[in-house]
């Protein structure tokens, strides 16, 4: 068993919604960023990645290089886990933490849990998600930004 854990924050910018987990959610704003900006995606690929002693997400997929400028975020985690299959690790399970003011995620935590659960490979159940804000201190709780926070647990497939 490996564990890893994961971090991400991306500053509000002009948009009309965020990525969270594979999920488009309305918003007043969009998040500034080279890719799509998701921060449940980045985080979870580092935990992923550091779990399996793999570096992290800038290692992997740098945020200067073009073929990322405006990219889905899923693609980072397949990437990770294929290189996860090459060293025959598996995800065992993840806790995933929002923290923003807004957007809410009571209205959409089951659809990123489901999408999560599909894209991670894993069986219902073995994906959380959860959301706290910063009980409005910081640029978090003037509502500048969102940030997400990863753990994961990496099993070994057996011989």
């Amino acid at each position: 068993m490996r564990i890893g854990s994961g971090v991400d924050v991306h500053a509000f910018g002009p948009g009309d919604h965020v990525m969270l987990g594979g999920v488009r959610v309305p918003h007043s704003h969009g998040v500034v960023a080279h890719s799509d900006g998701d921060v449940v995606l980045h985080a979870l690929t580092d935990a992923l990645l550091g779990a399996a002693g793999l570096g992290d997400i800038g290692q992997h997929f740098r945020d200067t290089d073009p073929r990322w400028k405006g990219a889905d975020s899923q693609h980072f985690v397949r990437a990770t886990l294929d290189m996860l299959r090459a060293r025959r690790l598996r995800v065992g399970n993840a806790d995933v933490t929002v923290l923003a003011e807004t957007p809410k995620l009571a209205p959409v935590r089951e659809a990123i849990c489901r999408r999560l659960e599909a894209l991670l490979e894993v069986a219902p159940g073995a994906v959380n998600v959860k959301a706290t804000t910063t009980e409005k201190l910081g640029f978090l709780g003037r509502g500048e930004g969102i940030a997400a926070q990863a753990v994961v647990l990496l099993l070994a497939d057996a011989d």
